[in-house]
């Protein structure tokens, strides 16, 4: 991880440091839709004189100010001008082309990614500086470009992967709610379009954080991913190693990280008794223990994990275990 993204996840952001309302402001903007958020009209204009003026400044609101969902974004007119416009537009300091260019990486990711592939390596700094950005339409609408970005590319982010994935934690901990809630989206469409493989030792370094905030967002990350290696793939990954992974979130601060390791468990759990319940046909020589128990799960816990941890864990799955037998 790079020190930038290290120093950025050691400052949290604080409620208290707030420089644009969420939801409020001096002026409230037609409403369209249920994506659009209200924005101070000193933006666009620092005094109103005539209907004209407010016209002007209405027009601008609802043409600029608008989130589009990514299945509602239509094509750029022309994919060589969006291009050569791209980066210059994304370094920006006028916030209404910074988001302008956001817009037109997401309809670019969606409709020519072949065209943005090369230019991932540019492109993604300058989106991770639109989520530094104090001002929350540009932060949100770089929230949202970072989803498409996961969509599209899949396994080419990872090696630009480090200060998005970091930014994006920060934002999901943060109590802005409509950027909390956007960044929140952004995490589940990384740990949906990311290998497992490549994302899982990254989330890793995040479970340590001094932020528990942090850790509750890389816990729910980590969770979601395990499962996608599938049975084998788990394995292949180290059982022992998730194992103690989720033990040590067991005990963590917040009521997330504790519900995600749970989780985590109980699939690890499941896979370790797939993995144990042979067919005959199956059973070889190497398979077979003279002793069951040294196959059971509370064996493994206990050979893997200090004596509180395995405790703790085995407490944590045999509730779930009775639950299912009281449940049918």
């Amino acid at each position: 991880m790079s020190e930038t993204a290290l120093r950025d996840l050691n400052t949290v952001p604080s409620s208290d440091r707030k420089t644009e309302s969420s939801s409020k402001g001096s002026f409230t903007k037609p409403y369209v839709g249920s994506a659009i958020e209200n924005v101070d009209v000193s933006l666009v204009s620092t005094k109103i004189n005539g209907n004209d003026a407010m016209n002007a400044a209405v027009e601008i609101v609802n043409s600029e100010f608008e989130y589009v969902e990514s299945e509602n974004l239509i094509d750029v007119e022309d994919v060589d001008s969006s291009i050569k416009t791209l980066l210059v537009g994304l370094d920006s300091k006028d916030w209404v082309l910074i988001c302008e260019a956001l817009n037109n990486v997401r309809r670019l990711s969606i409709f020519h990614k072949e065209s943005v592939l090369n230019m991932l390596g540019d492109v993604i700094p300058l989106v991770v500086k639109s989520l530094k950005n104090p001002r929350s339409t540009v932060c949100k609408t770089a929230i949202m470009t970072s989803a498409d970005i996961f969509n599209a590319y899949n396994d080419h982010i990872i090696d630009s992967l480090d200060p998005l994935l970091t930014q994006l934690l920060l934002k999901s901990s943060q109590d802005k709610r409509f950027v909390c809630e956007a960044a929140e989206r952004a995490l589940v469409a990384m740990t949906t379009w990311v290998s497992p493989v490549l994302l899982l030792p990254k989330l890793q370094l995040y479970l340590k954080n001094r932020s528990p905030r942090i850790r509750a967002k890389a816990s729910m990350c980590f969770c979601r991913s395990v499962p996608r290696l599938g049975v084998e793939g788990i394995k292949t990954y180290g059982i022992d190693k998730l194992i103690q992974i989720a033990a040590s979130q067991l005990s963590d601060q917040l009521p997330e990280s504790r519900e995600a390791a749970r989780i985590l468990l109980l699939e690890l759990q499941t896979v370790f008794k797939k993995s144990h319940d042979l067919t005959p046909t199956e059973l070889t020589p190497t398979t077979v223990s003279e002793d069951p128990e040294i196959d059971s799960w509370e064996h493994f816990c206990h050979s893997k994990l200090s004596p509180l941890s395995a405790q703790a864990v085995l407490r944590v799955t045999n509730i779930a275990l009775e639950g299912l037998v009281i449940g049918s």
